[in-house]
């Protein structure tokens, strides 16, 4: 059983789901991008009970509202509705559980804001945004962002309606780690039914993303800030296996090398089988890993 909760923003709400007592261990759950809260529902039944687990929608995904008009969403917009749910609940020090996009964010936040941070879980991902290579790629990449926006703004568009059927099709062809259940688990909290059919409730904006990025030497510094308390779960078919990564993505080989050279003792790394969603998908092949790493409370851990 779960409960729905909002907490106010100065541009509307951000949305989130709990379960377990509100007096248990204080666990935040961040989603992918374009997911939304749902990702965990399949995984959150099987973990430890005496937790409390609140998973949020970032703003522009699920049910939380979407950034004012002409506001981009930048990577740190996120990081900051973490903190305003943190605040929200009251909440001093708490574990940090993040998929995808929301193991960066959730990494950002402990770099940040080391004090609030008991342990940290990153599911699919190694806790940072990928750098781009070169000068002109970033260059590029930050220039796309105004370009694509601008483009959103000026075309304007009322957002399309799609059958139940559709809508999941599309979900599925967008994201091939995706299974049919996990996609109409996500399209739940993901779509809105109108007359005309299912509209999808992210805000198209967060296409747009403007990221934060971050060297290898960086990444190892701020892990050594937070180490032993940082547990890592990749899947052996998902994006972050280093040989079957394209050589652009040199970037996660060298922070894996990194990890097993420097920190190799003071973080948990462990691969499992499954794609990128096998916290969805397979939920059980994770949520032992996942409880004895929370199954150890800090005595720091308040509410």
């Amino acid at each position: 059983m779960f409960s729905e909760v909002k907490f106010p923003v100065p541009w509307g709400h951000l949305a989130a789901k709990a379960w377990g007592s509100p007096e248990g261990y204080p666990v935040l759950c961040l989603h992918g991008w374009l997911d939304n809260a749902n990702t965990f529902d399949r995984l959150i039944p099987l973990l430890p009970k005496d937790c409390h687990y609140v998973a949020m929608d970032f703003s522009g995904h699920g049910l939380s509202s979407h950034r004012p008009a002409g506001s981009p969403y930048h990577f740190l917009d996120y990081v900051s509705d973490v903190r305003r749910v943190a605040a929200a609940l009251q909440w001093r020090r708490f574990t940090l559980m993040g998929h995808s996009m929301g193991g960066a964010v959730a990494g950002m936040f402990s770099f940040l804001y080391p004090e609030m941070v008991d342990k940290l879980i990153l599911l699919e991902n190694l806790g940072f945004l990928l750098a781009p290579e070169d000068t002109e790629a970033w260059l590029k990449s930050k220039r796309m962002v105004i370009d694509r926006l601008l483009s959103l703004e000026a075309r304007q568009q009322a957002p399309k309606a799609h059958s139940p059927e559709a809508a999941l099709q599309r979900l599925l062809e967008a994201n091939r780690h995706l299974t049919a259940e996990g996609g109409a688990i996500l399209l739940q909290r993901g779509a809105t039914e109108t007359p005309a059919g299912l509209v999808y409730n992210r805000d198209m904006r967060v296409r747009t993303q403007s990221r934060e990025s971050l060297t290898v030497e960086q990444c190892v510094k701020l892990l050594q800030k937070i180490q032993d308390r940082v547990l890592i779960i990749l899947a052996r078919d998902g994006l972050l296996v280093p040989h079957k990564l394209e050589s652009k993505n040199h970037f996660v080989i060298a922070l894996r090398e990194a990890f097993e050279h420097t920190l190799k003792e003071h973080i948990q790394l462990v691969e499992v089988p499954g794609s990128h969603f096998v916290h969805m998908n397979e939920p059980e092949v994770v949520s032992g890993i996942i409880s004895n790493f929370l199954t150890v409370h800090s005595t720091r851990a308040r509410l």
